[in-house]
């Protein structure tokens, strides 16, 4: 459909301060009807204050916000989402116990006189999936729903409604491909009826595939807006970042020395089998696989985190026994997960006290002294990360995606490891953040240390691994030196397909 030219939203001079550090920073936006617009940034630009600003969670300290023209002001979420401005974001937020029509119409179920209308509830539900042509039970409890089958409840949601304004927030970092392409339908269907979309991600291959016009911060100032047809990848980067980004795998020089690590017939009764591989001193060993395909559940095993695991693991050519993640510890080896808010980082806790609480038995424990010692360690670790915070006593909610990952990888830094385990280490974080983080891996490995990479982005650990295992299904289907990976080879062999690639299809 056409585009309107009349902005359905527009943001002009929005600024928000916070104890005196300002967060934004006379930042305009503007967003049509039937309109996708990106919004983009690196992490800490301000993308998520002004996400907050605009769904009524803070309310502007200057500026001004216009719906079709009239001037607004949101002083609570309801506010903003009566007024049709809704957002789905990366973690969703809904209530796992309930179903999913429950979910849908929580806090304004219809009633027939003094009860709440169940039937016509899950009616209305399904005529929201019907239009969205997505098969989903509206019985089924939401925590038995995949990531991606929640963000469809909460898109869902927003059409109940009425939402004039939609903000996907990094919607695809927990997406297999297949669920990509269905988001893919679902905005395009949404542009169709005339909803403006803002959409937020730090992947410029899905920013050029579904934005019409994109929308840069940087450091929580307005600095570009434009066509997405009229711009490139590099110069998309360099308004980001203020700078060009090259070498984006800055892949050290690095002979791998002696065998470290040796794990050989890992299996779980339900997860993997027969899983062997080794890892030398200053190596990279790329882990890649579709979604499913068990390289998480591996590297859980590793330390110690699952349960019913059998097979031998050796270090130095000595066996070890590693049944907890203390074990893992005292034998060198750190795991920085994929779920960096639930399983990595202490959230209600300053960035000072995540980075130190694995090795509080060397600093003491931070309400009895040593406060210096313990200090040093997290801005020696803050300072190599690039850590973007106001100080080492900001909380890590308040941090971005990116930084508080750069919290976790210091806070298994600091323990002085023999064997780094990177779980999608920079899911959801923006292109110059990736870059420190490449950095600082390559550094690790310059030094000796031996990191094992898990990764869902080819490019990654083509860039970065000495060697690459693909696993499929739980089991290990090849294993690829670097000279000798190809794309064409990994991805057939992750698809679990030993014919040529061609023949696939």
């Amino acid at each position: 459909m056409d585009i309107d030219t009349t902005p359905v939203l527009q943001l002009t001079g929005i600024c928000k301060r916070f104890a005196g550090i300002v967060a934004l920073n006379g930042v305009s936006l503007s967003v049509r009807a039937g309109e996708v617009m990106a919004l983009i940034g690196e992490n800490g630009a301000g993308k998520s204050t002004l996400v907050k600003t605009l769904t009524g969670i803070y309310q502007p300290d200057e500026g001004a916000i216009a719906l079709n023209g009239q001037p607004v002001a949101f002083a609570s979420v309801q506010d903003a989402i009566r007024a049709g401005i809704t957002a789905v974001h990366q973690e969703t937020v809904m209530f796992d116990e309930l179903t999913v029509a429950e979910n849908i119409y929580v806090g304004r179920q219809p009633c027939r006189g003094a009860r709440i209308d169940w039937k016509l509830i899950e009616a209305e539900a399904e005529k929201l999936f019907a239009r969205l042509e997505v098969s989903l039970p509206v019985r089924a409890r939401v925590k038995d729903l995949s990531v991606a089958q929640r963000h469809f409840v909460e898109i869902a949601r927003a059409l109940s409604q009425d939402a004039r304004v939609v903000i996907l927030d990094e919607p695809t970092a927990s997406l297999s491909q297949r669920e990509i392409q269905e988001l893919y339908r679902i905005i395009a269907q949404l542009r169709a009826a005339g909803t403006a979309v803002i959409f937020i991600s730090h992947k410029f291959d899905e920013i050029f595939t579904v934005a019409d016009r994109y929308t840069v911060l940087r450091d929580g100032q307005f600095i570009a807006e434009g066509a997405m047809a009229e711009i490139t990848e590099p110069e998309l980067v360099a308004l980001m970042v203020g700078r060009s980004v090259r070498n984006a795998y800055p892949k050290a020089s690095v002979t791998p020395g002696d065998t470290l690590l040796e794990v050989r017939n890992l299996c779980h009764p339900t997860e993997f089998h027969d899983i062997s591989f080794s890892l030398r001193e200053g190596e990279i060993l790329g882990f890649y696989g579709l979604v499913g395909a068990g390289r998480s559940e591996v590297m859980q095993a590793l330390f110690g985190l699952t349960t019913g695991v059998s097979g031998t693991m050796t270090m130095h050519g000595k066996p070890v026994r590693i049944d907890s993640p203390a074990d893992a510890i005292a034998h060198g080896i750190a795991y920085v997960p994929e779920d960096r808010q639930h399983q990595g980082a202490h959230l209600t806790l300053p960035i000072l006290h995540n980075i130190t609480l694995p090795i509080l038995s060397r600093v003491g424990f931070f309400l009895r002294g040593r406060r210096a010692q313990e200090i040093a360690i997290a801005r020696r670790y803050a300072e190599q990360l690039e850590l973007k915070a106001h100080n080492l006593c900001q909380h890590v909610s308040e941090l971005s995606g990116g930084n508080q990952q750069k919290v976790v990888l210091g806070k298994w830094l600091a323990t002085d490891p023999r064997v780094m385990i990177l779980d999608e280490p920079t899911k959801g974080i923006d292109i110059g953040s990736k870059a420190a983080v490449h950095r600082f891996i390559s550094e690790l490995v310059a030094k000796g240390l031996s990191v094992i990479l898990v990764s869902s982005e080819l490019p990654e650990v083509m860039g970065l691994a000495d060697r690459i295992v693909v696993m499929h299904q739980g089991r290990i289907e090849n294993e690829y030196a670097r000279n000798a990976a190809t794309p064409e080879l990994i991805v057939a062999a992750a698809s679990g397909c030993a014919l040529p690639l061609e023949e696939c299809a």
